[in-house]
């Protein structure tokens, strides 16, 4: 008696995605343990309050801007250390980080300031309570309804 055998079209390739994806040789393991700034959005006493973890980066490696609505921070350092007793020995390194955040409606992007301390970036902007809704009184003409 012979067995039956679904047939999966698919099987090779998910085979195929899966042994890719999952093998430790398709990406070499400093790219792999590269890990990214941890980051922090949220609203304090009417401030959308902003803090990224920079550490080995100073102010002057550090751009925020405002474009379009959306708080803008960039960040990027490079350095470059030459062991002066072997002329051949560089050593190189870099670091760069983006990331935008929405800002809310009632932002005053005038007013925005940031500080770098301790390699932690905080950026702090100040929101606008929304008004207060104002009530109109329906006044009549002097007709009555009967």
């Amino acid at each position: 008696m012979s067995k039956l055998v679904r047939f999966d079209p698919f099987a090779e390739m998910d085979a195929l995605q899966r042994h890719f994806f999952n093998d430790d040789n398709w990406m070499p393991r400093q790219v792999r343990s590269v890990g990214l700034p941890t980051t922090d959005v949220y609203m304090k006493d009417n401030a959308l309050v902003v803090e990224v973890h920079l550490p080995k980066f100073d102010e002057d490696d550090v751009n925020i801007s405002v474009e379009n609505g959306n708080l803008v921070i960039q960040a990027q350092r490079h350095e470059k250390e030459e062991d002066k007793e072997k002329k051949y020995v560089v050593r190189e390194s870099s670091s760069s980080f983006y990331r935008s955040v929405q800002l809310p409606e009632r932002a005053d992007a005038d007013a925005i300031e940031a500080h770098l301390d301790d390699g932690v970036l905080k950026v702090t902007v100040p929101v606008t309570p929304a008004p207060e809704p104002k009530k109109i009184t329906v006044k009549s003409r002097g007709k009555k309804k009967e």
